[in-house]
């Protein structure tokens, strides 16, 4: 049975919520696998990627272009908040019909989008802080075939990163990251793993931003 968006951004949101809540103070300034974001940097564009991405479930128009400032205040608890919205937003009955975003795609390939980003940033801000986080298998099960369909385009508009050569043992999840141009081996003050890859496909994709 093919799960709903909504219900894979709710597994998604619960392996996620971890590892943002657990972020300290001091690790804000480290360096993450996106070689232009710091930890803060990266948790404010995610919590961009969870605010418009409920507008697009709600064929809203959004606007990437502008960052406002979210890690300020008690933004941990704001953005438990801001992703149960998210979920909520993907949840409505009829959600996945049609399409949205400037350039039109189909919904549930923006639904998958937003899952993707979940994900991978949040094995971003894991790997840069010292988490543990290891995604559903249900939520691998449906990005590994949809994030590997978008990779073309993602490269294409310097969204994903070259693929990263990875062994023929390595897992699905190891597989999905190298997709999006990742090192699965990355860690802090190591070798930057990251080759050009800021996001996965769903900012981008999405709302015709210039990068996710």
């Amino acid at each position: 049975m093919t799960q709903t968006i909504g219900e894979l951004l709710e597994a998604a949101a619960d392996r996620a919520l971890p590892v943002v809540r657990g972020i300290e103070d001091g690790q804000l300034g480290g360096g993450t696998p996106c070689a232009e974001y710091d930890v803060r940097a990266l948790v404010n564009h995610l919590f961009q990627v969870v605010v418009n991405f409920q507008a697009l479930a709600a064929r809203e128009e959004v606007d990437f272009g502008q960052v406002p400032e979210f890690v300020a205040g008690d933004w941990r608890a704001r953005f438990g908040a801001e992703t149960a919205r998210l979920v909520e937003a993907w949840s409505v009955p009829g959600v996945e019909e049609g399409t949205t975003g400037q350039m039109g795609l189909p919904a549930r390939t923006v639904g998958l989008m937003v899952l993707g980003d979940l994900t991978v940033h949040a094995w971003d801000l894991a790997r840069a802080t010292g988490a543990d986080f290891v995604p559903e298998e249900r939520v691998l099960d449906e990005l590994g075939p949809g994030l590997a369909a978008l990779a073309p385009q993602a490269r294409e508009m310097k969204v994903f990163g070259e693929p990263f050569p990875v062994e023929e043992g390595a897992t699905a999840f190891e597989r999905l990251l190298a997709v999006t141009g990742r090192d699965p081996g990355w860690r802090p003050g190591g070798a930057d793993g990251a080759t050009g890859s800021t996001g996965t496909a769903g900012t981008t994709g999405a709302a015709g931003a210039v990068r996710s």
